[in-house]
């Protein structure tokens, strides 16, 4: 695979070489947003802030490993959110549930419609956060992370089918919650 263009080349070289401010430098670089990823997925400022920490601290510790195949950014995030999942699994068990199909519907379409109602971003993220955790996890992953169903799959241990069926559900559920977050506004 060929090198990708790395707005931090320097910093991550003198990162393989231990240097303890370039470490702190990217930290800063890459923090907020890696937040934002696990936040979304554990759906715990705590929690998020756990993982984190612990994905920079593996980053840092195998920084070796990284061959620019990909952005830093895109390479750490994998990390964020392997380190997220496995703080979710470890703290209870995530129920995909499996046993029955749906019929599959384009997954190009949107999350959600909104029937004529603007959602404020908030509106949304509370939503969002009452999902169950593998509602929230597959949705955050296909819609927020940009992963497609195979990489989901393959990232969360579950089959490609299993994968759409949770975004089915998590969509339909996202939509209910939407709508019953209106009701309480309205009333």
């Amino acid at each position: 695979m060929e090198k990708v263009l790395n707005i931090h080349d320097k910093l991550i070289r003198r990162c393989l070489q231990n240097d303890r401010q370039a470490q702190f430098e990217l930290y800063k670089c890459y923090a907020d947003s890696m937040y934002n990823v696990a936040k979304r997925i554990t759906n715990n400022t705590d929690d998020a802030q756990d993982a984190v920490q612990d994905a920079f601290i593996s980053a840092f510790q195998k920084i070796q490993q990284y061959k620019g195949e990909s952005t830093f950014g895109a390479w750490l995030k994998r990390i964020v959110i392997n380190k997220s999942l496995s703080l979710i699994q470890s703290k209870k068990r995530i129920d995909f549930k499996d046993s029955e199909q749906l019929e599959l519907a384009d997954d190009a379409s949107p999350p959600f419609e909104n029937n004529g109602f603007e959602y404020s971003i908030e509106d949304v993220k509370k939503a969002v956060g009452q999902l169950a955790d593998g509602y929230r996890s597959v949705l955050s992953l296909y819609l927020f992370e940009g992963y497609d169903h195979a990489e989901i799959a393959e990232i969360l241990g579950i089959s490609l089918s299993t994968s759409k069926t949770q975004y089915i559900r998590a969509k339909k559920k996202l939509k209910e919650n939407l709508a019953h977050g209106r009701q309480y506004q309205q009333a």
